[in-house]
């Protein structure tokens, strides 16, 4: 049955901050919600289980969209694998525990598509999960939010909590991380096509062969896809969010390339790591609920470029660790 919100209801969006927290809290004030709870690190510390559950008892939530977590790209996730592990199990451990303690209605748990297998077959079904190897460069990672996945089932069957998971696709949009040390590789490429713009430079160096293949959603998309399974998936199996459509690294290169510095002289360094060969979503499931994208991939990366221009200073500054 499908959950019916009011618009009076109290939903906690962890992570409000971050360009997925701070997408679904627009999500939420477009359609109407009136109370949405938020709460800064400073106000609540995530990795502190007492803590976060004083924060539950005084804010009362009955439903929570828990996004908060520690995210990188290759090289941030090879520099600091501990970091990754240790920050998402905790986040999540704590919130979910205290979902469970404070009797919340419905818990949406956001996940990452980097939880595959790295040879898995294409697209990339549900089912897949732990049924060969991870992708070693982002492993801690995944490892931690394959245990959030899980938790969530734990739950369900231990306690009857309605939790709920979902995987998305590689993410992109307004607030993303463009630092050239930890981004994920579109916002990286933004910036660096942007800066050889600005600096008259001829030549953007892109890491990989180029010919790693991936997906990418909008991140206006995606928080639209969370508040309709809020409300109309109940399953214990993860659901898988993204476009179904992808393209190579060199393509996507060579799109940023027209949108930002078309003057530019792009090379590929193959002495850089690729990653996962190609990550595409099977999203079978969600289109069969009723959801699909809407946002065309280049018009997402125009409007992105357009954000990061607006708000260049902060857009730029290196995001603490």
């Amino acid at each position: 049955m499908p959950t019916l919100l009011s618009r009076a209801d109290r939903i906690y969006v962890s992570g409000h901050l971050g360009m997925v927290g701070s997408a679904i809290v627009r999500q939420l004030q477009q359609n109407g919600f009136e109370n949405i709870l938020t709460a800064t690190r400073a106000e609540v510390d995530l990795c502190d289980q007492q803590a976060v559950d004083y924060w539950f008892a005084d804010a009362r939530p009955d439903y929570v969209i828990h996004v908060a977590g520690k995210v990188g790209g290759i090289h941030a996730n090879a520099a600091y694998p501990a970091d990754f592990m240790y920050d998402n199990l905790m986040i999540q451990a704590t919130v979910l525990r205290s979902a469970l303690n404070h009797s919340v209605n419905k818990l949406l748990y956001l996940g990452s598509s980097c939880i595959y297998p790295r040879e898995c077959p294409q697209p990339i079904r549900e089912e897949y999960l732990l049924t060969s190897p991870l992708e070693p460069t982002n492993e801690a990672y995944a490892l931690a939010k394959i245990t959030g996945l899980k938790s969530c089932q734990y739950y369900r069957q231990q306690h009857g909590c309605n939790f709920i998971s979902a995987m998305p696709t590689n993410l992109y949009g307004p607030r993303d991380n463009f630092d050239p040390q930890s981004s994920h590789v579109l916002p990286a490429l933004i910036r660096k096509f942007h800066e050889a713009k600005a600096e008259s430079g001829q030549k953007v160096s892109v890491w990989g062969s180029g010919n790693a293949c991936r997906e990418f959603l909008h991140v206006e998309d995606l928080a639209c896809a969370c508040l309709f399974l809020l409300e109309n998936y109940e399953a214990e199996t993860p659901i898988n969010v993204g476009t179904g459509q992808e393209i190579s690294i060199a393509n996507l290169a060579k799109l940023v390339q027209e949108i930002v510095a078309p003057a530019t002289e792009l090379q590929f360094d193959a002495s850089k790591p690729d990653g996962t060969p190609r990550k595409l979503l099977d999203v079978s499931r969600l289109h069969k609920l009723g959801w699909h994208h809407t946002t065309q991939l280049r018009d997402g990366i125009q409007s992105t470029y357009q954000w990061f221009l607006e708000n260049l200073q902060a857009a730029v500054s290196a995001p603490k660790r």
